[in-house]
């Protein structure tokens, strides 16, 4: 085999003429190479055929994928073109993107590592910047993104918000309900956020949209009911119940520090009477201690309760009507959603009025929410929609971001994100 031959496959070239290989510099091997004659005066920009302009900067270096573990780079001339549609341009190469100071083979290695592993270790190991890095993976993804219409076909959507960094920091994600592919994400979480994806859209397939389940945030109710006007909006299962479970939980909270005020009062008093301050105070802080350990009993599904929370919520409902009674309502509520339409639609409209004449504020408070949601809850019990896939892509999202340490900008993690979970994952050069 020829010698060239194999550093072709090596650097993985195509179109390319190896002319001279320096190994001088021990820790630099330089490539001198230049393109096919049938690639030569071509636009950089649409690669159509152009007359010579002028040398160019003179010749120019292209990083490149180590040998073995020395560097290594591919030198060649950079003559500039005067294309009819683009003026005058640098030359196109076949071995890297216009206007890239990195070989294609280069920049795919980056953009695999940067999808599989910590920042710091693909920094390390190819010897670039992370703020490089950050700049491969958004031309590699501009190049994926060119090879198909991510957006074609596309019907039901999940919206939702992400945090990906301290001090509330949000991006606002949408996702193909079909495919489970990240399509759009951008930093913030309001209408104007939100709004700048339907505009990326395009009226003609905003009209497409048939379902949008998103949790109950009102900004997207009204970007969605503004832009999409066919589309059944679906209120998520998950924050529906965990409404409920919020309210549940700040009233026992509620509970927990009157029994604390009940306690130390009470405690007070019978020192006062000449009871032995350390037989008072332990009778009345047996009820704190009660209340306390009920946060699981009361929050987790009943089929996953432990015998001790079982008699933990049977010590509830003989001690304390009102928590019990929101509790009931919690559960009545998750249930809900796992009956037929007809049948869930009667239980919710009882569910309403139940909350509204319990006497407890918080839920007299949820049933008006629940009532403005109603729609959106039978929608998505009627068509089976729920966020599932949306909590699935933030989760991952969260994982890029502990396993990258951090990211400066949201658009770098967006890069990656978009990179990772929008359909078109990087290989590693050579393996497929």
């Amino acid at each position: 085999m020829r010698e060239d031959r194999v550093w072709h496959r090596a650097l993985g070239l195509k179109g390319t003429i190896i002319e001279d290989v320096d190994v001088d510099d021990p820790e630099l091997v330089v490539f001198r190479v230049r393109p096919e004659k049938r690639l030569t005066r071509r636009c950089g920009e649409c690669r159509r055929k152009s007359p010579r302009y002028d040398r160019g900067a003179g010749r120019r270096r292209w990083r490149t994928v180590d040998v073995g573990l020395t560097r290594a780079v591919l030198e060649a001339d950079a003559p500039r073109v005067s294309c009819r549609q683009h003026g005058v341009v640098v030359a196109h190469v076949p071995w890297a993107r216009h206007g890239a100071g990195h070989t294609l083979v280069f920049d795919q290695t980056v953009a695999w590592l940067a999808t599989q592993t910590s920042k710091t270790a693909a920094t390390e190991m190819l010897r670039v910047s992370w703020r490089t890095v950050g700049a491969i993976v958004a031309r590699f993804w501009a190049d994926c993104e060119k090879l198909r219409d991510r957006f074609a076909g596309l019907r039901r959507l999940g919206i939702d918000e992400v945090s990906y960094k301290r001090g509330q920091r949000y991006l606002t994600v949408v996702v193909d309900h079909d495919t489970g592919h990240l399509l759009w994400a951008a930093p913030g979480r309001d209408s104007a956020t939100l709004q700048q994806f339907f505009d990326l859209l395009g009226p003609d397939r905003c009209a497409q949209i048939t379902h949008v389940s998103a949790d109950g945030a009102p900004y997207i109710s009204t970007v969605v009911k503004g832009s999409c006007p066919n589309a059944v909006r679906c209120a998520d299962p998950f924050h529906v119940v965990a409404w409920a479970t919020e309210a549940l939980d700040k009233l026992r909270r509620i509970t927990f520090h009157k029994a604390q005020q009940q306690s130390r009062r009470a405690a007070v008093s019978r020192m006062a009477e000449g009871s032995n301050p350390v037989t008072a105070a332990a009778e009345e802080v047996d009820t704190v201690k009660a209340l306390s350990g009920a946060r699981l009993a009361l929050l987790k599904n009943p089929e996953d309760l432990t015998e001790n929370q079982h008699a933990k919520l049977q010590w509830i409902a003989l001690t304390d009507p009102d928590m019990h009674r929101a509790y009931q309502l919690k559960e009545g509520l998750r249930l809900i959603f796992k009956l037929p339409l007809e049948q869930a639609t009667d239980a919710l409209d009882n569910w309403i009025e139940l909350a509204r004449t319990s006497g407890i504020g918080l839920f007299v408070t949820l049933s008006r929410q629940i009532t403005r949601h109603r729609a959106g809850i039978l929608a998505a019990i009627e068509h089976h929609m729920s966020n599932g896939r949306v909590e699935s892509v933030n989760g991952k999202i969260r994982l890029i971001t502990r396993i990258a340490f951090g990211f400066a900008s949201p658009q770098a993690l967006i890069a990656l994100a978009m990179l990772r979970l929008g359909g078109h994952r990087p290989t590693l050069p050579g393996r497929g």
